[in-house]
């Protein structure tokens, strides 16, 4: 059975960092492009960062450059969002998802596969 699973979600205080992982079970992370999207309360779902791992391009939205980094572990099928210099509008449910590698990486409707999604939360 193929899986997506998100960890490392927690209460972070402004200006602290935390890094989210995304694991793969029961396929190979390397066949896909991978996004991390987060859904804030009332809000709709939101591109953060996504990584092409054909060519290891990657994306990132204008509001997290130079905050967020995307990485993959192809060994331990493993993708990483590492988040610094957190501030409280970063609040939200963070999901990591699935696509094809030619489609449009930071488009969510290209997404068919997705986890369960991990809490972040920064408050003081």
């Amino acid at each position: 059975q193929e899986k997506l699973v998100e960890s490392g979600g927690g209460l972070v205080q402004p200006g602290g960092s935390l890094r989210l992982s995304c694991a793969a079970s029961g396929f190979s992370l390397d066949h896909y492009s991978i996004g991390w999207f987060r859904q804030a309360p009332g809000k709709g779902r939101e591109g953060v960062s996504c990584i092409v791992t054909t060519d290891n391009s990657t994306y990132y939205a204008d509001s997290v450059k130079g905050r967020f980094t995307i990485s993959m572990d192809t060994e331990k099928n493993i993708v990483y969002l590492q988040m610094t210099n957190l501030i409280t509008e970063h609040t939200a449910i963070y999901y990591c998802g699935t696509t094809d590698p030619w489609r449009n990486c930071a488009a969510y409707i290209e997404y068919r596969h997705w986890g369960h999604g991990t809490q972040v939360t920064v408050s003081p």
